[in-house]
């Protein structure tokens, strides 16, 4: 008898299609039809421990390959959890498609299990949300769903699956083509591009920001070609620290300095200080790209007059576009702006001269710096590595001491937890490079469980833990504004972490003493034999590594 061509038949056929070969998932009563038909359509599944996890792993699966991120999980509680997890990926610009199983639209209204309005609980947190309607209509949601991620300013896209939609007999002859899938171009025309460069040439003091869609290898390329064309120093920026993120050094102190800046898909939001002074010259002028009007009238709230020319146009496509007209121009007849550019790079650059010599001071911790500098070594073994930083602290010190030609941060969300995921994720993406991920106490308990799921796959990656038995950038908050005696709610346990990888079939290791390189070593061997370790900060510092596979995980304490 031949088999019933379902909408859950359709739905992954259209995934592979739009070139997905891999779904981040946990199962679940309303999503079983899916995974039935992603068996033969080919599509394998990376199941985790939690729901939220599986939105994180899609994110930075999307920041690292360019591709859309798959996200599938269960509706009702399932989907509630995996919600969360979109505003990370929202403030990232990270194009992810969470499809959630949904109680069946014949039983709307009528007390279905689980039954819940799904679409307009994730809209809040992504571009569009809905739900599916029929059987034959479920491919061109799909296809609708990643072409919105992967558009404009890309970002996450949600789509309820009800169950008997993906039960329902569907039209195999009504499936999209490729085409479908792909993003919706906004140019910048040459004309808007010249007047762009125009305003930029009048400038003593130009910059270009642009915004966190950029933060991926392929971004830093682009910029890094525009700033060679147009002769401009042009920042990407992802962190919630905004101007004081500690990756750009002493960039706050030259930004003061700018007399006109270019957004290009950055967002006038409180990490530029909404364009005001002290941040930001009084007189500086404003020129902003980006693909959403509404964007450019929030600049022009907060900046007023100073927003002196805007245009809409998608980021990507505006960047090579400014950089084409440049060449075409050649030199700009002015002097050269070689002085500004070492001056910012130089801010950039910058990092505390006393960091050589860092120490805790204290018997048996370790200083954040001490911690996290021998990690370098395993991130400059091969020219594809990953940083994962993750933590309100530890974190901050990670994007400071560390660079790696991949970096995947909790970004402007600026929520913690998805350390882990993303990690998996990102040995996932790139099978064949050192991930050495960096996080808080607090951080690794968000998802300590993914341990198991990097065990189960055989996924190595070194974490290192910085263990301060408290939520320390709260707990300093506490300490500046009401004093040591107002400090309430912060502790945490000092708890062995090593051991937890351990139970979980991994390896650890406590680390008390600085040790400049046999962290190093000890990560690159394991690395090359398949398991995953790490390291800790401040206090005794934890490495964990796995028998089977993966995990070192550190715990040590930062001051």
């Amino acid at each position: 008898m031949a088999r019933v061509f379902r909408g859950a038949d359709a739905l992954a056929r259209a995934l592979r299609t739009a070139g997905v070969a891999r779904i981040f998932t946990l199962s679940g009563n309303h999503v079983m039809p899916v995974f039935d038909a992603t068996i033969d359509a080919g599509i394998s599944l990376l199941h985790t421990r939690h729901e939220a996890a599986t939105v994180h792993m899609a994110d930075a699966w999307a920041r690292l390959t360019g591709e859309p991120g798959i996200a599938l999980v269960t509706g009702g509680p399932g989907h509630a959890n995996a919600v969360s997890a979109l505003y990370t990926a929202q403030m990232a610009e990270a194009p992810v498609v969470l499809l959630s199983g949904h109680a069946p639209n014949g039983q709307l209204g009528m007390g279905a299990f689980q039954e819940m309005r799904q679409a307009e609980m994730a809209a809040p947190v992504t571009k569009a949300s809905w739900t599916c309607a029929s059987a034959d209509e479920v491919a061109q949601d799909l296809a609708r769903a990643i072409s919105i991620a992967r558009s404009g300013r890309p970002g996450p896209v949600h789509l309820s699956l009800p169950a008997d939609v993906l039960e329902q007999a569907a039209d195999a002859d009504r499936l999209p083509g490729a085409p479908a899938f792909a993003a919706r171009v906004q140019s910048l025309p040459a004309s808007d591009a010249r007047s762009v460069l125009a305003r930029l040439r009048q400038a003593k003091r130009p910059l270009v920001l642009a915004g966190p869609a950029f933060m991926t290898r392929r971004g830093r390329a682009q910029l890094h070609a525009l700033e060679a064309a147009i002769d401009v120093p042009v920042i990407g920026m992802e962190s919630p620290r905004g101007v004081n993120d500690p990756s750009l050094g002493a960039f706050a102190q030259v930004l003061t300095e700018a007399d006109c800046v270019l957004l290009v898909g950055k967002r006038c939001d409180f990490t530029l200080k909404f364009g005001q002074p002290p941040a930001f010259d009084a007189g500086c002028i404003f020129v902003q790209v980006d693909a959403e009007q509404a964007e450019i009238e929030r600049t022009r709230r907060a900046v007023g007059a100073r927003l002196a020319a805007a245009f809409v146009a998608d980021a990507q496509a505006a960047t090579e576009a400014l950089a084409a007209c440049a060449r075409e121009q050649g030199p700009s007849a002015e002097k050269s702006r070689a002085a500004w550019l070492a001056e910012v790079r130089g801010a950039i650059d910058w990092r505390p001269p006393g960091w050589d010599r860092a120490a805790s001071g204290e018997p048996d911790r370790l200083h954040p710096v001490q911690a996290c500098r021998p990690l370098q070594k395993l991130l400059d073994a091969h020219p594809d590595s990953v940083l994962v930083s993750d933590g309100g602290e530890i974190g901050q010190w990670a994007q400071a001491c560390l660079s790696a030609p991949n970096r995947v941060i909790n970004g402007v969300a600026g929520s913690i937890g998805a350390g882990l995921p993303f990690a998996l994720a990102a040995r996932v993406a790139k099978p064949d490079v050192p991930v050495v991920a960096v996080m808080g106490d607090g951080t690794f308990g968000f998802h300590v469980a993914e341990l198991d799921t990097a065990v189960r796959y055989a996924l190595p990656f070194v974490a290192v833990v910085g263990n301060d038995a408290r939520w320390n950038a709260e707990y300093q908050i506490q300490l500046k504004d009401y004093g040591a005696d107002r400090l309430v709610g912060c502790e945490l346990r000092p708890m062995r972490y090593d051991q937890v990888s351990v139970a979980f079939g991994g390896y650890g290791e406590r680390i008390e003493q600085p040790i400049e390189s046999v962290v190093c070593d000890r990560g690159s061997r394991r690395h090359r034999r398949g398991i995953t370790g790490s390291g800790a900060v401040a206090h005794p510092v934890h490495v964990l590594s796995g028998r089977k596979a993966n995990t070192y995980v550190g715990a040590g304490n930062m001051l």
